[in-house]
């Protein structure tokens, strides 16, 4: 699993230094409503608004997995309280010694 993973991230990595390499022109990055700029190179800011879309893609696939979470909570619970019932409903068998012991 190991080798996997170096051999899908290790290119990827090669990628994007020679990416942040390339691109090291300087823009200028302007927040619209303030007269905030901050100026960096332009690799700096593609990675920085791909990483930010990453996370945010992230956080939106965890936020949808919410009610099939809790689905699955309750249904181990039900599991967990069925496996309780059936465990005493065995010992209140009666033991005959004609019959196999329960497994």
């Amino acid at each position: 699993m190991r080798w996997v993973r170096l051999s899908i991230g290790l290119p990827i990595l090669a990628i994007l230094i020679s990416f942040a390499l390339s691109n090291r022109t300087s823009v200028e990055l302007g927040l619209w409503p303030t007269d905030f700029v901050m100026v960096m190179p332009l690799s700096l800011a593609v990675l920085i608004a791909a990483a930010l879309a990453f996370v945010i893609g992230g956080l939106v696939v965890w936020v949808s997995y919410f009610p099939q979470r809790g689905r699955a909570r309750r249904a181990e619970h039900t599991v967990r309280l069925l496996e309780e019932e059936v465990k005493a409903l065995k010992a209140r068998l009666p033991q005959d010694p004609m019959l196999p012991p329960p497994s």
